[in-house]
Parts: structure tokens; C-alpha cells; sequence
């Protein structure tokens, strides 16, 4: 059972944490990075998320902070994944064994616009001739839809690095996808706590830390629980998306720059292996693996053992639950490492 740490307070305090120089990283996970900001369990903290593909249209994706980034972070340090992450945020009484949960209050565009980019790692390049493609989209807050204001071939350069800037050219921008429009479903792309391991670790591949899960789910309302690996958890998150579809297949969502409300708030005792969405509605357990077989049984496996700490069920109960009334997806096929996940209801067992 996990039992949550409370403060000594009347209220949690709120902190501000802006996308800087000072306070992203691009491209890992690092415990050497010393803390941006420290907090304690229940805190509120407003916090700037920021995308890895403004430069595919920077006339829209950019203002003058996001431009500063992208211009004076050296393409040589954006190593060894692709994404622009803020922190790390230091949990006061974080340790090894702890849980700790990411709450998402709020989350709004900071910028109308996001990128949609038919990539090089996406499940069929070879079926689209090798040829890499960008979709901007157009969020309206109001309606919560989004648009494709146009597209456009990507000249891929020989030598590419992250957040390469792309000059506008009007030319070959052509207008597409007329008359359909997309539900916005704001949530993290990539968030978690750094990983056990040394040195720069990728933000590509998600794992045990939670990093570039994918979920479409994380959106806000939500709770994302992580199994803590460090002193301090060490949290970070980025990579914010628009909109996604389960299995992400092209290579990316509708990626975009957000604006964040959360709460983290640690627990004492664990919550699983995996990270471990929890909705309103559902439990969601997650599995990874670069098979994608293997991680639809690690997911599979992570709700039985859920099941059975919060129902006090029989393993075998857990199972039967999971084949007649779990909902099997698969979260992303393009991040290397694969994701599934399995989603059960919370409000199955009743008095």
C-alpha cells in the first residue's frame, strides 16, 4: 500500500518554473544535472514545455524566448535523444523504493501552432518513398479542434541534428486536409524521474523512469505514478503534444509548446515496475520493449499484479479480469523501445 507524504502546511505551495537556458536539457536524462528547483510533497507547479520541432516552421512555432533556445543550446550538447526537457525538479524526501505521482491540473497551448512530421523512424518510410513530409496544425482553444493549415516536403540535410531551423518558404507550402478537423487531447509526450543509471540517458525510448511514453491518456485530470530510482526523484517533463493517436505511427504527434499545472506529490512504497496511469476512470499499466509481443506481456503482467495490491485478488483472478475486461493498446511503435499499455476499469469491483 502506498502511503503518501504530506507537509506539515496548510496549503502546498506554487512555484514557476520557466523554459531557459538555465533550466531545459535537450536530449537526456542526466543525474548529474543539479536541481532547478527543489520542491516539497503536495506542491503546485506552473511549468513551460517546450517542442523539439519549432524549426520546421519557426514563423509560427517561435517567440523570442523559444528562438533563444533553439539559436544558442550548441547542436553538438543536443545528445544523445531529440527532446527539450525542463528541469530536473529535486522532491524533498524522494528515495529509492518511493513513488512518485505527477498530478495534472491544467495544461493550454503557449503557442497556437504544432507540428505533425512524417519522419525517417515512422512505420512505413519505405511505403512513402523515403520522404519526409511536415503538417502544421492550428489549435483552437475555443472549439478544442484543430486544423492542418499546410504541408510541405522536408529537405532532409545530410547531416541533421534536433531543432534544426527550417526557413519559411512559402513556395512549397501547400494547403491540406481541408475540412477536417482533429479533437485537441493536450498531454505529455515525455516526463518521468531520471533513471537509475549514470551518465546522459536518452529521451527517446521510454522505460521503467516513464521518459517518452507516449500515452495520449496523460492529459489533465490524470495521474501518472513513477517508481522513484534516485534521491529527490529528480523529475522532469517535456515534449508536449496537441493530439496523438495510439501507436503514433508516422513518428510524432502533433507536437507542440504547453503551459502546465501539476501537483507531484511522493508516496512511501511502490506502485509497480512500469509507470501507472490513473484516470478518473482506469488504471492504465504500461509495458515496454523493442518487441512488441514482450511488451504487451509486461503490460498484461503489470495489471495483474496491480489488480491484485489494490483488490487483494488472486493472480488468477487478476487474469481473468484483465482478458474480460481490460482494454489492450499500443501506446507507440516508433521510439525504438515499443509501448503497450492496458487500461481496466477502476469502478469494476463494487461494495
Amino acid at each position: 500500500m502506498l502511503k503518501t507524504v504530506t507537509k506539515d502546511r496548510t496549503a502546498p505551495q506554487l512555484h514557476e518554473l520557466k523554459a531557459t537556458l538555465e533550466t531545459i536539457q535537450w536530449g537526456a536524462f542526466d543525474g548529474a544535472i543539479d536541481p532547478v528547483l527543489h520542491v516539497n510533497s503536495g506542491d503546485i507547479v506552473n511549468i513551460e514545455c517546450l517542442a523539439h520541432h519549432a524549426g520546421d516552421a519557426p514563423d509560427l512555432l517561435m517567440d523570442d524566448a523559444i528562438r533563444e533556445i533553439y539559436e544558442k543550446v550548441p547542436p553538438e550538447s543536443r545528445t544523445p535523444g531529440v527532446h527539450i526537457l525542463t528541469g530536473p525538479i529535486y522532491v524533498e524526501g524522494a528515495e529509492l523504493g518511493d513513488t512518485l505521482e505527477c498530478r495534472v491540473l491544467h495544461m493550454e497551448p503557449r503557442i497556437k501552432y504544432g507540428v505533425n512530421f512524417i519522419a525517417s523512424w515512422g512505420l512505413l518510410h519505405e511505403e512513402f518513398g523515403k520522404k519526409e513530409h511536415v503538417f502544421i496544425y492550428e489549435a483552437d482553444v475555443e472549439s478544442q479542434l484543430a486544423r492542418a493549415v499546410f504541408t510541405y516536403e522536408y529537405d532532409t540535410p545530410e547531416k541533421p541534428y534536433p531543432g534544426m531551423i527550417t526557413p519559411p518558404d512559402p513556395k512549397k507550402r501547400k494547403p491540406a486536409l481541408e475540412n477536417v478537423v482533429v479533437p485537441l487531447r493536450l498531454h505529455f509526450g515525455t516526463a518521468g524521474v531520471c533513471p537509475a543509471a549514470d551518465g546522459k540517458i536518452s529521451t527517446v525510448p521510454p522505460g521503467v523512469h516513464g521518459g517518452n511514453v507516449d500515452n495520449r491518456e496523460f492529459i489533465a485530470g490524470t495521474s501518472m505514478f513513477y517508481p522513484v530510482h534516485r534521491e529527490g526523484a529528480l523529475f522532469w517533463a517535456g515534449d508536449t503534444h496537441f493530439a496523438e493517436g495510439d501507436g503514433e505511427v508516422n513518428g510524432t504527434a502533433i507536437e507542440a509548446h504547453v503551459n502546465a499545472t501539476i501537483q507531484l506529490i511522493l508516496h512511501k512504497g511502490s506502485a509497480g515496475k512500469n509507470p501507472v496511469l490513473e484516470t478518473p476512470r482506469e488504471w492504465i499499466c504500461h509495458g515496454f520493449s523493442e518487441d512488441l509481443d514482450e511488451a504487451v506481456r509486461e503490460c498484461v503482467l503489470e495489471t495483474i499484479g496491480l489488480l491484485q495490491r489494490k483488490w487483494g485478488i488472486s493472480r488468477e483472478e487478476a487474469y481473468s479480469i484483465c482478458s474480460i475486461a481490460g482494454d489492450l493498446r499500443v501506446t507507440q511503435v516508433v521510439d525504438g523501445v515499443k509501448g503497450a499499455h492496458m487500461a481496466v476499469r477502476r469502478d469494476l469491483r463494487r461494495p
